[in-house]
């Protein structure tokens, strides 16, 4: 069973190609979205024995998802069928009245192979001398996908600014889509400062023009300020410039994804704080159903209002993989924990009331009151709040000396804090704190899912 991704590299004397491997099982969904994200051309195997099944729908769905245009059905095991041209014309229409549905799967290539003998895998088959079309390697050696990129929409994410002494000043990067020409007006964002294009510089000299995917050094004619996870852009084609945008988000960690709690988003070399303001729907990648979810799981992929903390650069993933696609990392162990695609700007433009559990998610924790009794109650509350706080999240101490405690416990928890009480009044939890340590109780809030 496949589980990571596997590169595999081989060339023939008219292409080179580099394989990736994607698992196909549902429960490892990241790795092929991570797989497919770089790729040109999805190979779809088909069983010619069952035909189209869950797995293969599931396969279609994420390589339309992840903007992939170029799709080879191989309907593999063609010898175990005797070679029928009905049972590949039963599985052919299947698939084709499938992925109507999908958005971007214009190019596809069905193809009826028996990898068992090499038919129709490099050369054309005699056992299936109905079949008029190309072999796999010749669609794959033919396949047009130079037209792929976007060379309208120019685009350049600042990387470096080079400085090396009094008299130069360039802006590095990759060119994520469009041509940039030497005199062009560019602007400058989310800045919104004017400039032109004094020269494109590279390592053997300099450029009249730059396209995707080449690293450069641009030039301005003028001292604008320009930095690190700034854009440029051509003056007379924009991009979008807001805090926030409907994405559809890939979840890759085993911490669900909760919306409210604060994360890093890395929109192409720009990083900001923000959030999953909400969750529009949850996709079943079987069935391509929508579904209501206050949460994402593991490998689930959902379509959600994410909002910034400031304003970012952004086009539709389908328009701009370079300035469409985004990962999400948590802020605390620095670790990616899901990617996005960028569908446009938000949907979503009424105010809601702030909720418990999304004032809760912010800080990676459940609304909950905990008694800590014991002789060293108190003392040990404290100590507990400061450790809750020095890892990111909020509590505060009720000690039995309040009038009405309990509905000071009330108040506190619809805030969404952790409310640490030194009487057992109202709470859910009692520690004992003649038994137990503070690490002891803080590692007992980790294992309960009570902080994260």
């Amino acid at each position: 069973i496949t589980i990571d991704v596997a590169y595999r590299y081989f060339s023939t004397k008219n292409r080179k190609f580099i394989i990736a491997d994607t698992p196909g099982h549902e429960q490892y969904t990241r790795n092929m979205a991570t797989g497919a994200s770089t790729c040109d051309l999805a190979v779809i195997l088909i069983d010619a024995r069952y035909g189209v099944q869950t797995q293969t729908k599931r396969h279609s769905f994420i390589a339309s998802l992840l903007g992939i245009k170029h799709i080879i059905v191989a309907i593999n095991k063609m010898d175990l069928v005797d070679y029928s041209e009905n049972a590949y014309e039963k599985i052919k229409a299947a698939y084709l009245d499938f992925i109507k549905d999908l958005d971007g799967l214009n190019d596809i290539h069905v193809i009826p192979l028996s990898a068992l003998d090499g038919d129709n895998v490099v050369n054309k088959s005699d056992n299936m001398s109905w079949y008029s079309g190309k072999s796999m390697m010749e669609t794959l050696e033919t396949v047009e996908i130079a037209e792929d990129g976007n060379f309208k929409d120019a685009r350049f994410p600042v990387q470096y600014v080079n400085r090396p002494n009094l008299d130069f000043r360039g802006f590095c990067g990759t060119i994520a889509s469009g041509v940039f020409h030497k005199g062009d007006a560019i602007t400058a964002l989310p800045s919104g400062k004017i400039s032109t294009i004094k020269s494109i510089v590279t390592f053997d000299g300099e450029l009249e023009e730059a396209y995707p995917p080449m690293a450069v050094t641009l030039t301005l004619t003028d001292e604008i300020d320009i930095s690190r996870g700034d854009t440029i852009v051509s003056s007379d084609n924009l991009p979008s410039v807001a805090d926030k945008f409907d994405a559809n988000i890939v979840w890759m960690t085993e911490n669900p994804l909760v919306p409210g709690k604060q994360y890093i988003i890395k929109l192409a070399t720009r990083s900001v704080s923000g959030s999953i303001a909400n969750i529009q729907h949850r996709i079943d990648v079987n069935t391509l159903e929508q579904h209501d979810a206050k949460q994402l799981q593991l490998n689930e992929i959902g379509l959600c209002t994410v909002s910034v903390n400031a304003p970012v650069v952004f086009d539709a993933y389908n328009l701009s993989k370079g300035t469409g696609s985004f990962i999400i990392i948590d802020r605390l162990t620095n670790v990616t924990v899901g990617a996005g695609m960028i569908a446009g700007h938000s949907s979503d433009t009424e105010f809601r009331d702030v909720s418990t559990e999304e004032r809760a998610a912010r800080f990676g924790q459940k609304a909950i009151a905990i008694a800590l009794t014991g002789t060293h109650g108190e003392q040990i509350a404290y100590q507990l709040e400061r450790k809750l706080f020095d890892s990111g999240h909020a509590a505060t101490v009720l000690t039995g000396t309040l009038n009405n405690i309990n509905e000071a416990i009330a108040v506190v928890k619809q805030a969404g804090l952790i409310c640490l009480c030194t009487t057992n009044s109202e709470c859910e939890i009692n520690f004992d704190t003649d038994q137990l340590s503070l690490d002891q109780i803080y590692l007992a809030l980790k294992e309960q899912n009570i902080i994260q």
